[in-house]
């Protein structure tokens, strides 16, 4: 979400998402109309069409978890060198 917007934009748009998707298999499993619907309003669209993506392989290849090296992460729609380094260090 915070690709291209600021933080302070973002925020309340996080908050109502994890309430409604808590987590990856919550994610993966919503109706693309659902989706849409929380991240309506932020832009960028493609961003939530690849988030999606990339929590339904979560779930089919890593048993709802988000990868923990960087090829796995790399792989997933969306996250590109930049972001899935910036994922692992934090992890």
């Amino acid at each position: 979400m915070l690709q291209q917007t600021q933080v302070a934009t973002v925020i309340p748009y996080f908050q109502r998402f994890l309430q409604h998707f808590p987590t990856l298999p919550d994610l993966a499993a919503a109706s693309n109309d659902a989706l849409m619907a929380q991240w309506a309003g932020l832009g960028y669209y493609a961003r939530a069409r690849n988030l999606h993506a990339a929590a339904k392989r979560c779930v089919e290849l890593h048993g709802g978890d988000l990868p923990r090296d960087f090829d796995a992460l790399h792989a997933l729609p969306g996250i590109g060198r930049s972001t899935a380094g910036a994922i692992l260090s934090q992890a």
